[in-house]
């Protein structure tokens, strides 16, 4: 039997995710019927969400069921194909899930180009990454040159976008990472104008002394007592983009703003963002990020792993922890 290694969810993490929250069992490699196409999954992309969608409970996409492949983006290769859209040997994006092969409908596939960027940059600055990082600056924070920008989650995949982003569009930079060698690639390597070490440094202190005139734009990828730290901070007319709540998914009561009341004072705005809806609008975005790839403007930071599906369960745990730098990426 032709084997299809699969992991799948075997129980709700109550806190951090445990190896035994997972299964890795086997399955036969599909057969494709009338309309679909089955995929080799060459990379997983490895995301922060994915700690909200094991939770029970309405969100934005309906949860994991319990005995089923984990949820994941990530690319792959047709090797068979009865969907007239798609060929073997074409190489797409989609939500394969953790899994060696997948069966498709088309639903969601998006063909990429090698040509343009290698594979691991679909998953960075060409896909959901560098799209979320898009439409949150420009649709929702309205971002306009000379504003001064700050991104919690700064060393990740989203908020290293965000930075270059916005020194592209004339803003300053300012990330919040933590640990010192973190700040010191914002700021030397993908160009930030400053970096907060918040597992060191009195984050409002920092914002004082960075952003004197206060924060115009603040994309929040980790909520709890730095999203309160920052929202102390905001100039006049001030847009807080929330994008993610890494610091509160393992959490079972997850902690709200203490200090919104910033928001009424100083006419700011607070506003949440997922970015599938603006499916309609990716191409737009991607020739504008192909375009500052091309041009050298935007670097893709991409932290891939060589490994097997065994290696899932701590590399999703492992960003917890700020282990990666980058789009975080297992390379099967």
């Amino acid at each position: 039997m032709d084997i299809n290694h699969q992991m799948v969810l075997a129980a709700r993490p109550e806190g951090d995710v445990k190896d035994t929250d997972f299964t890795l069992t086997t399955a036969e490699i599909p057969e494709p019927g009338e309309g679909q196409v089955v995929v080799k999954v060459d990379l997983i992309s490895i995301d922060p969400a994915m700690r909200s969608w094991m939770n029970p409970g309405a969100s934005y996409v309906p949860p994991v069921d319990l005995g089923a492949v984990m949820r994941a983006g990530g690319i792959g290769t047709v090797i068979a194909s009865r969907h007239p859209g798609y060929a073997v040997g074409d190489e797409l994006y989609g939500a394969f899930g953790v899994q060696e092969y997948a069966l498709s409908d088309g639903t969601g596939l998006h063909k990429i180009d090698t040509s343009i960027a290698p594979k691991t940059t679909y998953l960075g600055a060409l896909g959901i990454t560098g799209l979320t990082a898009y439409f949150g600056l420009f649709d929702v924070a309205r971002i306009q040159q000379g504003d001064t920008v700050v991104v919690s989650g700064a060393g990740g995949a989203v908020g290293s976008m965000v930075g270059q982003i916005a020194k592209i569009t004339g803003c300053r930079a300012i990330g919040i990472a933590g640990g010192p060698e973190k700040c010191r690639t914002l700021v030397e390597t993908i160009g930030f104008d400053a970096a907060i070490d918040y597992k060191n440094d009195d984050v409002r202190k920092a914002l004082r002394e960075y952003a004197p005139g206060g924060v115009d734009v603040y994309f929040d990828n980790v909520g709890g007592p730095i999203l309160d730290a920052v929202l102390t901070r905001l100039a006049r007319g001030a847009r807080v983009v929330i994008s993610g709540a890494m610091s509160q998914y393992n959490d079972q009561r997850p902690m709200g703003p203490a200090n919104y009341m910033s928001l009424l004072v100083n006419r700011a705005s607070m506003t949440g963002m997922v970015v599938f809806d603006y499916e309609d609008r990716y191409p737009e975005a991607t020739r504008q990020l192909a375009q500052w790839l091309a041009e050298a403007k935007l670097t893709s930071a991409e932290h891939v792993v060589e490994g097997s599906l065994g290696d899932f369960p701590s590399l999703l745990r492992g960003m917890f922890t700020g282990a990666n730098t980058g789009k975080l990426i297992l390379q099967l």
